[in-house]
């Protein structure tokens, strides 16, 4: 924390610091910082500059609501409990005997709570106790009867985890209450039964309608199968159809196995046909052909030999020639009677083929035959056995199901019956009242934040500089006792110490002054390399009190000793000699006119000799359009005569002349006033000055309270520290 200095000896008031920022001017400036997150500190200082408003408006909603509650009609809340026993047994026979109980709850529970909010339970109860009031509405009164009924003051809750359902009815009168909520318990549990009842008794209907049908069904798909049968002389077509398969299949493995065995019997008769020797020998008696050839051919060796030993009547050579005549004669039998055996053996397995072959299309007739009526008699028997077994199957279920219906049954009762309630439900003034005060307290922190956000109004230094790219010179804050009056400055001798005429210097007047001080080095101290040597104060729009900175600005100048000249030109709303009492006869306009030169115009001050003003003098528009160029040349003359050259010229948005001022002094002062001045006409003034390439120095804050920002929290503490120390002066 800063800590003030104490008062000196000799009464003299040590100087303050004051909140400035000091930068480079605009054509010095070097790369921006990425913009900062707003920190949670500015909230909390929304929060303590609106506390007394929000503090206000809490206390307000708080207590309407807590008089409000306090007045409205207590409304009773009675509850019935149904207790739903979903533990349904396992079944003793069928499918069922597997099924344990149901896991779908939520669903089930679900379901009876839109039961019981239904018309056919509501309904009975409403017509009871005369809870349909047909004196609301313009409709006929037979219309409103005949539409649904819906209570808007039923609750039908379910506690988590249970199976219960609670039946909550509210209403003024306690015992109605309680009297309709057990209504509804004792409809719902009454409509449940006549629901159980109707679809056990439609189903039974159905069940003995569907049996009947079946059975009757059942008696004409059999009867037609067993017709059918008749029709073929077949008491199974389908194991007849077996057989003549399996015969088929038999007899085509034979025919083809005789059909082979043929083909190979004829190509040996083919072959012995000829008369081959080979062909014979081929034979089934070909080993024995081959052996009679052998001997023969022995024997005619033989003969052979002994025809060369012996003459024709050797006994020898008889011999030797008979045995081979019997052999050849033999061997001619034995051929002769392989032709034979082989024709023979060609000609059965001929036959056996052409029979068998007979035997195939003949069965296989009859297997077409018997296989073209075989599907006819597979639908039929199809059309049949299902019937059959639909029929035994119901039959079997509806036996099933009478026996497991007597021990599987959702029992649904009445656990708790309502009773009247002692306290009311409605209104409850605490909880209204706590929640009136979190929403209104809500509403108020919100309210403050969206109207901080949607300030668009120049306040926060870091804000300017953040935004509009500038440096911030100083902050002057306000000085209520100034508002809306026209302060000249004194001229008597006696107060040669103050600034400004008032009959006290408060505090806030010599915090100003001391503000106006920290200014004047902020702008000469900006660029330590070039002093400016004159200056510009301009303002985005009139009333932002650019000539009250601009006198005091140059009063503050000249007390250092300092050669000063304050020009005022704005020559369509001159404010200089007020503010100074001085005359204004003559000045800038007769300057740019021609009638005088410049250092004519001149007036002098009393009480501060190193400060010399120069008047807007009468108006004139002729003048104020040619000062740009007059300004150029007198400038450049008083910048050697002066130590500083303070132009106060008019608000820059709409009037052409300051930007020929601006042009041609050494740099720009922008004065706005906080929490008024209009962001975006500040910004638009920064940025027309850039584009002609001017120096804008910075920007002023004018009239700064301790309540625009958090960071001028001093504000108010050096307020009460100067109206501690300065005491009020005496005219």
């Amino acid at each position: 924390m800063l800590a003030l200095p104490a008062p000196e000896a000799n009464g003299s008031v040590p100087v303050v610091p004051e909140y400035v920022t000091f930068q480079q001017p605009y054509g010095n400036s070097q790369q921006e910082p990425e913009e900062p997150i707003v920190p949670l500190s500015h909230y909390l200082w929304i929060l303590r500059r609106h506390k007394w408003r929000i503090s206000a408006f809490v206390l307000v909603c708080v207590a309407s609501t807590v008089v409000v509650s306090s007045r409205l009609t207590p409304i009773y809340e009675a509850t019935a409990t149904i207790d739903i026993d979903r533990q349904a047994p396992e079944g003793f026979i069928g499918q069922d005997a597997t099924r344990s109980a149901p896991n779908d709850a939520d669903q089930f529970l679900a379901t009876q709570v839109n039961a019981i909010q239904s018309d056919s339970v509501l309904r009975p109860v409403a017509e009871k106790f005369n809870l349909l009031d047909t004196t609301k509405t313009a409709l006929p009164a037979a219309r409103v009867q005949n539409a649904p009924v819906a209570l808007g003051s039923l609750k039908v809750t379910r506690p988590p985890n249970t199976y219960l359902l609670l039946i909550s009815y509210r209403s003024t009168n306690p015992e109605l209450a309680a009297n309709v909520a057990n209504g509804i318990a004792d409809s719902y549990i009454q409509h449940t039964y006549d629901i159980r009842f109707r679809a056990t008794a439609g189903l039974s209907a159905f069940m003995e309608k569907q049996i009947e049908e079946l059975k009757a069904k059942m008696e004409r798909s059999s009867g037609a199968q067993a017709q059918f049968e008749k029709d073929l002389s077949v008491i199974n077509p389908e194991e007849k159809t077996s057989i003549l398969s399996a015969r088929l299949l038999q007899l085509n493995a034979e025919f083809t196995t005789a059909q082979g065995d043929r083909v190979r019997k004829q190509a040996a008769y083919d072959s012995v046909k000829t008369g081959s020797l080979e062909a014979a020998k081929a034979s089934t008696q070909g080993e024995q052909l081959r052996r009679l050839a052998d001997h023969l051919d022995e024997a005619r060796e033989k003969f052979v030999v002994v025809k060369t030993q012996y003459g024709a009547s050797h006994p020898e050579y008889k011999k030797s020639l008979s045995q081979v005549t019997e052999l050849e004669r033999q061997f001619a039998l034995l051929r002769t009677d392989i032709t034979q055996r082989v024709s023979l053996e060609y000609q059965e397995a001929a036959n056996r083929e052409g029979m068998l072959k007979s035997a195939v299309a003949e069965i296989k007739n009859e297997f077409d035959h018997l296989n073209a009526r075989f599907f006819e008699y597979k639908s039929l028997k199809r059309e049949a056995d299902g019937d059959k077994t639909l029929y035994d199957e119901l039959v079997r279920k509806i036996k099933e199901a009478g026996i497991n219906s007597s021990f599987q049954n959702s029992s649904i009762r009445l656990s708790d019956s309502a009773r009247p309630p002692l306290a009311p439900v409605f209104p409850n003034q605490l909880l209204n009242a706590i929640l009136a005060f979190l929403c209104s307290t809500l509403l108020a922190v919100g309210a403050a934040v969206v109207a901080d956000v949607l300030d668009n109004t120049v306040r926060d230094p870091e804000q300017i500089q953040r935004g509009l790219k500038t440096v911030v010179l100083g902050s002057l804050p306000v000085v209520k006792s100034w508002r809306g009056k026209f302060l000249p400055v004194r001229t008597n001798s006696n107060v040669a110490g103050a600034l400004m005429h008032s009959d006290r210097l408060s505090g806030q007047a010599a915090a100003f002054e001391e503000a106006i001080r920290t200014l004047r080095d902020s702008i000469l101290l900006a660029d330590l390399g070039r002093r400016p040597r004159s200056i510009l104060t301009t303002s985005a729009t009139p009333r932002e009190g650019k000539t009250t900175t601009s006198v005091h600005l140059a009063i503050a100048h000249s007390l250092q000793n300092r050669k000063t000249l304050l020009i005022d030109a704005d020559l369509r709303r001159p404010g200089v000699h007020g503010r100074l009492g001085l005359p204004n006869l003559k000045g800038m306009s007769t300057h740019v006119s021609g009638e005088i030169d410049w250092r004519d115009a001149i007036q002098k001050s009393e009480i501060y000799p190193d400060l010399d003003v120069i008047t807007a003098g009468p108006a004139s528009r002729r003048a104020a359009d040619r000062l740009g160029g007059v300004l150029d040349k007198l400038l450049a003359e008083a910048e050697k005569e002066y130590d500083l050259v303070i132009v106060d010229g008019p608000p820059l948005l709409g009037f052409a002349e300051p930007l020929q001022m601006a042009a041609v002094v050494d740099g720009v002062v922008v004065i706005t006033m906080a929490g008024q001045t209009n962001r975006n006409a500040v910004a638009s003034v920064l940025n027309s000055l850039r584009r002609i390439k001017t120096n804008v120095i910075g920007v002023v804050l004018n009239e700064v309270r301790a309540d625009m920002s958090d960071r001028y929290y001093y504000y108010g503490y050096y307020g009460k520290y100067y109206s501690k120390y300065y005491k009020p002066l005496k005219s």
